[in-house]
């Protein structure tokens, strides 16, 4: 699917990939859910995130964590303040050790509440997007606190982007497994 340019797009495809997500999740074989993610034999999966998750719940709740991230973010269009997006002490560079943060807080959780908190967060950030014009959404510069870019391209982030990332992860899982 191509990256979203309006708002309407940006809608049909973060409510799109989550349902394929929901789905791919529902239909998950007994292998792919009692053995952990491990993806130390493929040498092409050099990225942090690889190693970090262990199970779909480490997944999901990092896709929460970062929704909510955003909807702490867009409280900067209700009370003009210019909060960053990251947490305190993060930047772009360091983000990925944010994500470590995320991992440790969220080993409690089980998949049932993990799954519930992203159902959520999702219909969250939905009712929040919906609130956006499509000027707001897409044109950069709109909101200062943004950064120069356009707020759209967060929702697109924490929503269909970051979805399709979880059905990758999920698949080269299922793939690892020989299922």
């Amino acid at each position: 699917m191509a990256r979203p340019r309006n708002k309407q797009e940006l809608m049909e495809a973060a409510n799109l990939n989550y349902e394929k997500l929901m789905s791919l999740i529902e239909k998950r074989t007994d292998a792919e859910k009692d053995n952990s993610y491990d993806f130390s034999a493929d040498e092409k999966k050099k990225e942090a995130h690889w190693r970090r998750d262990k199970n779909l719940r480490d997944v999901i709740m990092h896709l929460n964590e970062w929704q909510l991230l955003l909807l702490e973010w867009i409280k900067n269009r209700e009370d003009g303040s210019n909060r960053p997006f990251l947490m305190e002490g993060y930047n772009w560079k360091t983000y990925g050790d944010m994500n470590l943060i995320f991992y440790k807080r969220c080993q409690t959780i089980s998949e049932g509440e993990a799954l519930e908190r992203l159902a959520d967060s999702h219909k969250r950030v939905m009712e929040a997007l919906d609130t956006f014009t499509q000027e707001e959404l897409f044109t950069n510069t709109y909101y200062p606190w943004v950064g120069g870019s356009c707020i759209g391209g967060y929702f697109i982030s924490v929503t269909s982007s970051h979805y399709d990332w979880a059905m990758k992860k999920m698949k080269a899982h299922k793939k690892a497994l020989g299922a």
